[in-house]
């Protein structure tokens, strides 16, 4: 009895050893896949071959790594709203270009998209402060410009996307006017049981009824359902159901935290959405949706209703 006993507790003891060394070693390279295996680090495509108007744009984020982003334009002259685009955690910006064209076309919006750092032709190696960064000086760059309504810029983010930009519009709520969440995580620290399913045992979030001694090696937790519930601005949720990396029920949660303290939050679901294809699979429901979405939280301002406005104000 007592050797049985040695021997399962030695044995636990190395699952324990064993998922230390994983995290310790490996837990960036799961987080974070800059290159897609047989593919190369830099775009295969660039706007240009989607016959989209763009421009390359270079930022510094504060400490100092060099940044790369396309800011693609539906119009030369286009004031409409304008989509901060934080993309998954695998390949880069170009691997999304389908999707932005449609959503450029759909929705007659600009979109920013953003290489993280150590992603594209961006510089560093990517890791969540780092990436907290980065986000923030897209958004500082978008703030600046003169050629877009700055009222007007919305967040979008997919899976990792979505932590990042949840993050992003949390602290600068006179900056965002709106977000987007599809298919994201509660936290890293819950999709760590997903990925290696005995690491829930040591690993969790605030949802995780699991002793989470391992917590504090995870160094980018991403903990999106602790950030969502401070969000002022309008969020919307899609969520595909055949999502086969993150489980639907995260998104669930995502909604119910943000939900009990924010009015303005709208939950859609895609019967037939997967993590990578939700807006292919939903359609045009996926899209109307989303169009109804900015439609009713950054309207176009008329230059009718402006001037009207203004004689309101010199009138009293």
């Amino acid at each position: 009895m007592v050797s049985y006993v040695g021997v399962l507790l030695y044995g636990v003891g190395g699952i324990v050893v064993a998922g230390m060394a994983l995290l310790v070693a490996f837990q960036e390279k799961l987080v974070y896949v800059p290159v897609l295996p047989g593919l190369t680090k830099s775009y295969p495509v660039t706007p240009a071959r989607l016959r989209l108007l763009y421009e390359d744009v270079w930022l510094r984020s504060s400490d100092g790594v060099r940044l790369h982003a396309w800011f693609i334009k539906v119009l030369p002259e286009s004031r409409g709203p304008t989509v901060l685009f934080f993309q998954e955690n695998a390949g880069n910006i170009a691997h999304r270009l389908e999707m932005v064209r449609i959503m450029i076309q759909r929705l007659q919006c600009n979109v920013f998209m953003l290489s993280y750092r150590g992603y594209g032709a961006s510089d560093g190696y990517p890791s969540q402060h780092g990436i907290t960064k980065d986000a923030q000086a897209a958004l500082d760059h978008l703030s600046q410009r003169t050629d877009i309504d700055t009222s007007r810029i919305v967040v979008f983010g997919r899976s990792l996307g979505g932590a990042v930009g949840a993050l992003l519009t949390k602290n600068n709520p006179d900056k965002v006017a709106a977000l987007i969440l599809e298919n994201t995580f509660t936290s890293i620290l819950d999709m760590a049981g997903v990925i290696l399913p005995f690491l829930k045992w040591f690993i969790g979030g605030t949802s995780s009824k699991g002793p989470k001694l391992l917590n504090f090696l995870v160094r980018s937790p991403w903990s999106t359902i602790d950030v969502v519930g401070q969000i002022k601005q309008p969020i919307l949720f899609l969520s595909g159901l055949q999502d086969e990396m993150v489980p639907p029920f995260h998104m669930q949660m995502l909604y119910g935290k943000a939900a009990a303290h924010n009015r303005e939050c709208v939950f859609v679901d895609f019967p037939n959405g997967m993590h990578m294809d939700t807006w292919l699979a939903g359609g045009d429901h996926y899209w109307r949706t989303t169009q109804q979405f900015l439609e009713k939280h950054v309207p176009e301002i008329k230059e009718h209703d402006s001037s009207h406005d203004d004689k309101d104000t010199e009138g009293r």
